[in-house]
């Protein structure tokens, strides 16, 4: 084999594991559209968080939002109230 020859071969090998190997091209555009993609769900969580963080807030400090969540979710009713329930034909 002729030292071009060779020199061609290895050259071959080499661009083939550069460009189809996991650390290579391809494994890098993958990791480029794994981190969007984790950048776009962490970005999604960050908004829940705070979401939450402003509930907690209002649970800990406004009388009104937790009678309206008891209201809400519990049914609950005060004392002087009478509650109405309509059946739906």
């Amino acid at each position: 084999m002729t030292t071009g020859r060779l020199f061609t071969v290895v050259f071959l090998v080499l661009v083939c594991l550069i460009v189809f190997s996991d650390k290579g091209f391809v494994g890098f555009r993958e990791s480029g559209r794994k981190l969007e993609s984790l950048q776009i769900e962490n970005k999604r969580i960050d908004r829940e968080n705070e979401r939450l963080r402003k509930e907690i807030l209002l649970l800990r400090s406004d009388f009104d939002y937790i009678e309206m969540i008891a209201r809400r979710e519990l049914g609950m009713i005060r004392d002087d109230e009478i509650v109405y329930r309509f059946r739906e034909q």
